[in-house]
């Protein structure tokens, strides 16, 4: 199966002499949720921007269902739903008005069930009438988000569509991600809340410096990244590691009550034999133990330091 988003040799480089992309290439799964990260400036929403037509690449192409985003940009934009960081509302307007006016310049017929669908799933419903200048942050985002969503997208971007918003609403919008991936639409998302990026993605992207300097599926990724660690609750609290464990790598954690060591998952010896060796050599006993995977978050900081 073809990709629904195929990006190759993408670069941009703006008027003043900034590099924002650097020839990336990419393939986006038809239903998948793709997540893409990075710190701020990295190029993410350069890269969006080309993609929805918005910014015009200085090298490079991108095909939306094959389709050409320069030399097809009607077909292109109006497979193509995008939630950006700025929330950009008249703010005379009303939560239904604004949704059916987004609908109408797509050249859609109205459509009264799509609209209340969509406002009722983003909890706007109660306040469909209410001027937008009324509404709070959060439910201003909640219009930006039923904007992108009123003319039925095939493909749905989201560029950081839950900053500075509350608990419900993010709650609610992943929610609303998830019904949207089950029909069949696309969704590549932006967000500095990795926990969201690893609960929802099936692909991760990591980008630095304009770059894209890794693409895995996000299982896969935790497996080949990751590390654990074991965390041992000591029976006398220690002031400092012994000289005799130094090799072990160890800190000191909890006001000396414990013990934490990181391994490999891939290595073929994960090294806690010969720690729980060492430690009944020099004495150090311990009531209990635990161990924990990295989460994505430290994954990808870990990545992004490597990349400077």
């Amino acid at each position: 199966m073809a990709p629904v988003i195929s990006i190759r040799d993408l670069s941009k480089t703006y008027a003043t002499g900034v590099v924002a992309l650097k020839s990336v290439n990419l393939d986006i799964e038809e239903g998948e949720i793709f997540a893409l990260l990075g710190p701020n400036g990295a190029g993410k929403t350069t890269l969006i921007g080309m993609i929805c037509g918005l910014l015009t690449p200085t090298s490079g192409s991108v095909t939306v269902a094959g389709y050409d985003i320069i030399r097809d940009y009607r077909q292109t934009r109006k497979m193509i739903g995008l939630v950006p960081q700025e929330i950009a509302l008249d703010i005379f307007s009303t939560p239904l008005i604004t949704t059916a006016f987004s609908r109408g310049l797509f050249g859609l017929p109205p459509s009264d069930a799509h609209l209340e669908k969509v406002l009722k799933a983003l909890s706007l419903w109660d306040k469909k009438d209410a001027r937008n200048m009324t509404l709070s942050g959060g439910m201003k985002r909640r219009v930006v988000i039923a904007k992108a969503l009123a003319h039925e997208p095939k493909i749905l971007f989201l560029d950081e569509p839950t900053a500075g918003v509350d608990v419900e609403l993010r709650k609610e919008m992943w929610a609303l991600v998830r019904e949207l991936r089950a029909s069949g639409v696309t969704i590549i998302l932006t967000t500095h809340y990795i926990n969201e990026a690893e609960e929802m993605a099936d692909r991760v992207g990591v980008i630095n410096k304009g770059e894209l300097i890794l693409v895995e599926e996000k299982t896969e990724l935790m497996r080949k990244l990751g590390k654990k660690q074991l965390t041992l609750d000591l029976k006398e609290p220690l002031a400092s590691v012994p000289e005799s464990l130094a090799a072990h790598r160890l800190e000191l954690g909890a006001d000396g009550h414990q013990l934490v060591f990181t391994y490999d998952t891939k290595a073929g010896r994960t090294g806690i034999t010969r720690l729980l060796e060492d430690l009944g050599k020099a004495n150090i006993t311990f009531s209990d133990l635990e161990t924990s995977q990295s989460s994505l978050e430290r994954i990808f900081v870990e990545l992004v330091g490597e990349a400077k």
